[in-house]
């Protein structure tokens, strides 16, 4: 039997179907504002703000203590086209749909989802929680739990929505010792069938090549302190940095002696410095001094439901990156180390909307699932000026990372 003119319902159902297959990170975040974006014709730059809890500190005894409220939101903002051009023919079309999967569908989705991927895994740079060493993989199952006590600190629900997403190699050496621990013998047996963590110390383990890499910045023959006492807000301004020189990157993390978190519900020390990311790039002057932007604020009031450390920093109070301390630079300063992602599923939020639908084309169809909250756009038309038509697949949506305290990095 012949095999029958494909239609672009059937090739619009098919792309979502394999679509939904080759996502990874997309499948543990937040989708809870796909609907706020569910307007007509939807398009680029549209921004919606996202309430984030309102924090209180509480009061002891009889006492009232009326407190301020402060609402606070995240823009998100649906600013990403992902798509694939296809150049395929009349003749091509006449292929059963297997075939025409194998050929056009698949690779045009896995580019796809590979691009939605990575740039969520991008989102690595505004996570200020951090373990691990840049440059050396984890050999230790220490390492994760660590991530989960970060998150602990940081009051995340525990449960069935954290997950850790690492690398081929991270995922390899989580492999090697996965036998050592106090697991369920069914559990030791999947891990050595398909070669894949599975569910241990309390995060669901994922592996995607997309996992995003850090280059540390030009730290050898620097000694950084903090340059004047009692800085609070989101700048630090320090001193004994190379002279004239890209001494932190974008994402950097950094700590400074004597500085603890505070857990944000009970506001008590849990024993670790605070660590900060740093927003964009910076370079010491010829005196080696350096303004530092940072994320969260430094805020060491006790009145206040913000507050984010025990104190703030005292001058000449020393400065670590990646909790590393500054006679060990060296064995840190330009290493590429990926940033491997623990986190609760709200951390991070990503929202796919429905494209708009042009007239005037040959096919103009759109397949969705508001289940999995996914929407593909199929489109082909004729160019009158080169006589060829042209077949595109687009998803439009926008990534954010909406409660960074709620995910830790994981250098490797």
């Amino acid at each position: 039997m012949a095999n029958e003119f494909l239609n672009p319902v059937v090739i619009a159902q098919e792309s979502l179907m394999r679509l939904e297959n080759e996502l990874t990170f997309f499948k543990m975040v937040s989708r809870e504002f796909d609907d706020k974006f569910a307007l007509p014709g939807n398009k680029i730059g549209y921004v919606y703000n996202a309430r984030m809890p309102v924090r209180f500190r509480g009061r002891q005894g009889d006492e009232m203590r009326p407190e301020d409220i402060r609402e606070t939101s995240v823009p998100i903002t649906i600013d990403r086209l992902w798509g694939v051009d296809l150049d395929c023919s009349d003749q091509d079309l006449t292929m059963s749909i297997d075939r025409f999967s194998e050929r056009f569908i698949q690779p045009a989705v896995q580019t796809i989802a590979n691009n939605i991927d990575r740039e969520g895994l991008a989102l690595y740079k505004n996570v200020y929680n951090h373990v691990g060493t840049p440059g050396t993989t984890p050999t230790s199952v220490a390492t994760y739990v660590d991530a989960g006590v970060a998150l602990d600190d940081m009051a995340c629900p525990q449960g069935s929505m954290r997950a850790v997403v690492i690398t081929p190699r991270m995922q390899g050496s989580v492999l090697g010792f996965g036998a050592n621990l106090f697991n369920p013998a069914d559990t030791i047996s999947k891990q050595y069938e398909t070669g894949t963590m599975g569910k241990a110390v309390g995060f669901k383990f994922n592996m995607d090549q997309n996992v995003a890499r850090h280059t540390v910045g030009t730290l050898t023959g620097s000694t950084p302190l903090v340059n004047g006492a009692n800085q609070s807000g989101n700048s630090l301004v320090t001193d004994g940095w190379a002279n004239s020189t890209l001494v932190l990157k974008d994402g950097e993390i950094i700590s400074v002696a004597d500085v603890n978190g505070v857990n944000p519900i009970s506001y008590s020390d849990y024993g670790v410095r605070r660590t900060f990311t740093v927003v964009g790039d910076v370079t010491s002057d010829g005196s080696g001094n350096a303004t530092i932007v940072v994320s969260p604020d430094i805020n060491a009031s006790t009145d206040s439901p913000f507050q984010t450390v025990t104190a703030l920093p005292a001058n000449d109070a020393a400065i670590f990156v990646f909790n590393v301390a500054a006679a060990a630079f060296a064995n840190i300063t330009g290493a590429s180390t990926p940033q491997a992602l623990a986190f609760h599923k709200n951390a991070f939020a990503l929202a796919i909307v429905n494209l708009e639908l042009p007239g005037g084309m040959e096919w103009s169809e759109r397949a969705s699932n508001p289940k999995i909250g996914l929407s593909v756009r199929l489109v082909r038309g004729y160019d009158v000026r080169l006589n060829r038509k042209y077949t595109r697949l687009d998803v439009l949506g926008g990534w954010k990372c909406v409660r960074p305290e709620l995910a830790c990095r994981i250098s490797g």
